[in-house]
């Protein structure tokens, strides 16, 4: 099955499937839900993103599994953070004194919180240290580049550098949603710098992605 950049995504909750037995119908109706759910969100389609993940929760539910659920609301915690949404993540916390060791520690990596490395997925590990633009650019999965880039300025370890590499990670994969984020925090941070000209160069990409030019 396709790999996805979250350890909180499906493919861990699918991991050891196989091609042995069919997959139950929740497994294989799940997956895809949240597969779609995660384009949808990264594309800005609010709507349908939110009917994706009511489907594969409702799925995921009737196992009676906390732990599956949680990583649902955990792949959806970090499609937040990686576009700079860094609010609360309510529906996992209601689940946490039920959720596995690895699941409690990379919800506390989405908060910015240090946490042992390995416990993370290993596309996470070298950010977990606090990891700067270049080793955040290394990580191979784009998803899970915007995540960490998005986890490093949680955590107050912002810089330029590291805004481009996120900026031109969501451009390069035409995620509308995380790149006007980045765009704006760029904007912002030009903005504060008297940088009149970089601040309307970012004004007109924003507009162009927005499709308001």
């Amino acid at each position: 099955m396709r790999r996805v950049a979250l350890a909180a995504s499906i493919a861990w909750l699918l991991a050891g499937c196989g091609s042995r037995p069919p997959a139950p119908d929740w497994q294989v109706n799940a997956h895809g839900a949240l597969d779609r759910y995660e384009q949808a969100w990264l594309t800005g389609q609010t709507r349908a993103a939110q009917a994706e993940f009511d489907r594969a929760r409702r799925e995921l539910s009737a196992t009676g599994k906390a732990g599956l659920v949680a990583r649902a609301e955990l792949t959806r915690c970090a499609l937040q953070v990686a576009s700079l949404d860094f609010g609360p993540c309510p529906g996992f916390e209601a689940l946490r004194a039920d959720a596995p060791a690895a699941e409690r520690a990379y919800a506390d990596y989405l908060q910015g919180a240090p946490v042992p490395p390995d416990l993370l997925p290993e596309q996470h590990r070298a950010a977990a240290g606090g990891a700067d633009a270049a080793r955040v650019a290394a990580i191979p999965d784009p998803l899970a580049r915007l995540v960490a880039a998005g986890v490093g300025m949680r955590a107050g370890r912002g810089s330029p550098e590291l805004m481009q590499v996120a900026a031109d990670t969501a451009a390069a994969q035409g995620w509308r949603r995380p790149l006007l984020a980045w765009l704006g925090a760029q904007l912002e941070l030009a903005e504060q710098r008297g940088d009149g000209d970089r601040a309307t160069q970012l004004r007109r990409r924003i507009a162009l992605v927005a499709g308001e030019r």
